[in-house]
């Protein structure tokens, strides 16, 4: 690890200007995946300006009945906040299936954001890397590509997203708020991930020098009705091979309302509109559940080594939007 300068910051403005001044900067929020990305080398900023003592460590209900989340909030916080729990229980659930409990008391909700992928070629300096090194190659497409993207990738590059917050936030529209020296600034959460297509190496449509000040949740009843399911390979914490995040509105029968997001297959969290449009006003049952998927994964491009997350995708659908029509049912008895 190169030598490195450290400032920690106190207020908004003062970070941004900070930033501004040497662009070979990078805030420094928990650490949990800057830190290790500086211990191998990938990651080798001049200066580390930490963010953690600024004002933003808030969890707030909007006027609107909605919620604010401040960027320096952990996700051990985030997690146990009972509006979180209440309002938005996928979301709650999602924090705690990511890492352990001493990474989630040190992580904070805007580093979750901006967290690297976890693809052994992009971490391994010895190999290219298009995400990395532009122009270099993607060698997960010919070599080890079990957890490798099925939707929305490119011949450029396969690796998918690792976060389960993030697949939370998509499912129910969350805006993403950010600083720069212009002034603030906000992104819907289906614009804030960038399309792989041909520049891997750029992942977000955040201004440069921006600082991520926070997260906006509309108010959405479904998502008092949702939950998250992660598949993983082992059973203490590890990143997803699959995970989904569904919210349910069925009246008679009937699906009302749908929110749907996958995780682990695609460079960002994959909102599921094709599955939510063929489900909403059918009916609740496992077979519409099924089609609907088939719907959303008809587009899934597999390598010959991930093939599986198709069906295993088909099943969490299935399994979960299940568990939620059975769980209204019992409500409305």
């Amino acid at each position: 690890m190169r030598e490195f300068g450290y400032q920690r910051v106190f207020d908004v403005p003062g970070a941004v200007a900070l930033l501004g001044a040497e662009p070979d900067a990078h805030f420094l929020g928990g650490g949990t995946n800057l830190v290790d990305l500086m211990k191998a080398g990938v990651e080798r900023p001049a200066l580390l300006i930490d963010v953690r003592e600024l004002p933003l460590g808030r969890i707030e209900v909007t006027p609107d009945g909605g919620l604010h989340i401040g960027a320096t909030v952990t996700n051990s916080d985030l997690a146990a906040h009972p509006e979180v729990r209440r309002r938005y229980p996928a979301l709650a659930q999602a924090v705690l299936a990511g890492a352990s409990g001493q990474l989630r008391n040190m992580a904070t909700v805007g580093g979750n954001l901006l967290q690297r992928t976890r693809c052994g070629y992009y971490a391994d300096l010895t190999k290219p890397c298009n995400k990395r090194v532009p122009g270099s190659g993607c060698p997960a497409i010919g070599g080890e590509h079990r957890n490798a993207a099925i939707l929305g990738a490119s011949g450029q590059c396969v690796a998918v997203h690792p976060s389960d917050m993030g697949v939370a936030l998509a499912a129910f529209d969350a805006v993403v708020t950010y600083e720069t020296a212009d002034g603030p600034g906000e992104l819907p959460f289906a614009e804030f991930y960038l399309p792989v297509g041909d520049s891997p190496h750029l992942e977000t449509a955040l201004p440069a020098g921006a600082l991520i000040t926070g997260i906006t949740l509309p108010p959405a009843p479904v998502a008092a009705h949702s939950r998250y399911r992660k598949v993983r390979e082992r059973a203490s914490y590890a990143f997803a091979i699959g995970s989904v995040a569904a919210a349910l509105d069925v009246r008679d029968g009937v699906v009302r309302e749908v929110r749907l997001a996958f995780g682990a297959v695609a460079s960002r969290p994959w909102r599921a509109r094709e599955a939510e449009r063929v489900l909403t006003g059918g009916p609740a049952d496992a077979a519409a559940f099924a089609a609907a998927a088939d719907a959303e994964l008809a587009a899934a491009e597999a390598l010959p080594h991930n093939g599986y997350k198709v069906t295993l995708m088909r099943n969490l659908v299935v399994a979960e939007l299940t568990e939620l029509t059975e769980l209204a049912e019992e409500a409305a008895r």
